[in-house]
């Protein structure tokens, strides 16, 4: 039987008007697709007209104006639903889903959703839960001594993944998943015996224990940002008083 990162899996990937979860926005998102390795991958793209200005920093990331976001993007709500509807179908199908960075995407999602549909990304799991695979986190906890960053551009130059049109949210999301296939092949002896479900509850560990690590790190070098442990969704923040 082949092992998890030889068969089927998702991807998740957004545009964004900014990094900040609690109040940016998602202008473009995708979910990928991919039955098999090699396997000519399905994709669904969703352009969303935010409502809010897109800062002009976050245009020359992604490319994406507000003049083409409201000639062409779709009102929010709708999208939430659908992206959110789209990601419950493959965890009810047991696919994995591949999301760089999962604290960030899901947490906007999550964040958008109650912004526009009253509702919460967990409510769409409380069925079947989403089994999520993080190429940052698996990366960190299987080659922790290797110094360098991170990000997806430059897991993709070290496990020889090609990445197409950086920062466009399918392409992001297609090469995040062939760097986890890549991992899972790198780590084999590690990973194979382990299932989706169980690397999903390690992965939570992991993340955190990284999370701690680079607290400590900023505290050492006077840097008093906070860094969330929760993975692969950020809580609630408390209601103002």
């Amino acid at each position: 039987m082949a092992c998890w990162y030889e068969g089927p899996l998702a991807a998740f990937d957004t545009e964004t008007t900014g990094v900040d979860v609690e109040t940016d926005r998602i202008v473009s998102a995708a979910v990928v697709v991919q039955d098999a390795p090699g396997a000519r991958p399905r994709v669904i793209r969703w352009l969303v007209n935010p409502g809010v200005p897109v800062p002009e920093a976050a245009t020359a990331v992604h490319g994406l104006t507000d003049e083409h976001l409201q000639r062409n993007g779709r009102w929010p709500a709708p999208v939430m639903h659908e992206i959110a509807e789209e990601l419950a179908a493959q965890a009810a199908v047991n696919r994995p889903i591949v999301v760089m960075n999962a604290p960030f995407d899901l947490t906007l999602l999550d964040r958008e959703l109650r912004r526009h549909r009253a509702s919460s990304l967990d409510h769409w799991f409380e069925t079947t839960p989403m089994l999520v695979l993080d190429p940052r986190v698996l990366d960190k906890h299987l080659d922790r001594y290797r110094k360098g960053r991170r990000t997806l551009t430059d897991l993709c130059e070290h496990y020889g993944v090609a990445l197409d049109g950086a920062h466009e949210a399918a392409a992001d999301a297609l090469a995040s998943l062939e760097v986890v296939r890549a991992v899972g092949r790198r780590f084999a002896a590690r990973l194979e015996r382990l299932s989706p479900a169980e690397l999903h509850t390690l992965q939570a560990v992991w993340h955190a224990g990284q999370a701690r690590g680079l607290q400590a790190w900023f505290a050492r070098s006077g840097n008093d940002e906070a860094v969330d442990p929760a993975w692969p969704l950020r809580p609630d923040l408390p209601a103002a008083a």
